[in-house]
């Protein structure tokens, strides 16, 4: 039986740096998503680990703003990060049509940009 990866949340700068300096990323009209190189254990077995972070930007808007894009992107991850392929770390960034953008097109646009960067595992 295959054990169901663990999701934890990025929380240092230099981890958001490495990731965007992967260079990988999908653009959507709802957000950004960065997906930093693969990561393996001390064996050099692919970890079983998915780590994701949020940054909205003050180009989104105000703090309010920010706030409700991160909310949804949060709800976001939750839903669809279990169908990412573990051993990578993920950033989603918000963009000023974050917060306006109905829920049900932001979950089309994370499906399809996972399926397309080849990370989504069913």
């Amino acid at each position: 039986m295959v054990s169901k990866p663990k999701i934890t949340i990025l929380r240092k700068r230099a981890d958001f740096l490495a990731v965007a300096a992967s260079g990988k990323k999908w653009v959507a009209p709802g957000f950004v998503l960065q997906i930093g190189e693969p990561k393996t254990d001390s064996l050099g077995e692919p970890t079983l680990v998915i780590r994701f972070g949020l940054t909205a930007t003050r180009k989104v808007g105000n703090a309010v703003t920010r706030n409700r894009a991160r909310r949804r992107l949060r709800a976001l991850a939750a839903e669809l990060m279990p169908h990412a392929s573990p051993s990578h770390d993920y950033v989603l960034v918000a963009r000023d049509t974050t917060p306006a953008r109905p829920f049900d097109e932001l979950r089309q646009d994370m499906i399809k940009g996972m399926k397309r960067m080849k990370i989504w595992v069913d």
